[in-house]
């Protein structure tokens, strides 16, 4: 998770900023501080916890609403006195009921909702039961199966593309994407990779 003594409490006065950022949205939800104690306990406790600075106490979020902060990974930043939390949400953050401290919606960007779905991939992908994962299965039937899904969705697609159907062709266009992820993990790529090659491109045009 994070190593303890790693952390530079000096420069805070024994304090440091904690972030807590939505693992799945990647959206920022509230920023707090943290003593040595606080983080121990969030260690411990997988909930989210913090140094309240006017109540001079350890103060774990969501303690009265319930809305607890879930913490999946802590991370330090490069001079080691701030800590980034990934965290999943249980309700509102902020104590104004919204979903950030910012007043901001707790909502996945596409790109973000993208990410999930190639870690999903990737989680599925290391499965040995395949009987109940079909990604699993199709990996495990090898790249020229999993090429041929992308092909069959490419011509379903190009089909629907020619009708009047908004909802099949959409339809067509997300399975298409989905296997195409697919592929490109097979193939050892990621989304991104696409999409460094697109900036290449865009940058020469």
């Amino acid at each position: 998770m994070i190593n303890i003594s790693s952390i530079n409490f000096e420069k805070g006065n024994g304090l440091v900023p904690m972030i807590a950022q939505d693992v799945s949205t990647r959206q920022v939800l509230m920023l707090g501080y943290a003593n040595a104690e606080a983080v121990t306990v969030t260690i411990e406790t997988g909930k989210l916890t913090f140094y309240s600075r006017t109540k001079n106490r350890l103060w774990t979020k969501g303690e009265e609403s319930g809305h607890f902060l879930m913490v999946e990974k802590m991370t330090l930043d490069c001079d080691q006195d701030t800590i980034l939390a990934l965290v999943k949400p249980n309700g509102p953050v902020c104590h104004t009921g919204d979903d950030t401290c910012w007043g901001q919606k707790n909502e996945s960007s596409h790109l973000s909702f993208l990410q999930k779905l190639e870690d999903t991939i990737t989680e599925r992908k290391s499965r040995f039961n395949v009987q109940n994962s079909y990604v699993a299965d199709l990996f495990a039937k090898g790249i020229n199966k999993i090429a041929q899904k992308v092909g069959e969705e490419a011509v379903e697609l190009i089909i629907e593309a020619k009708d009047d159907n908004q909802d099949l062709f959409l339809g067509e266009a997300a399975d298409l994407l989905f296997h195409l992820l697919i592929l490109l993990q097979a193939k050892g790529c990621t989304l991104e990779d696409v999409v460094e090659v697109l900036k290449d491109r865009h940058k020469e045009s």
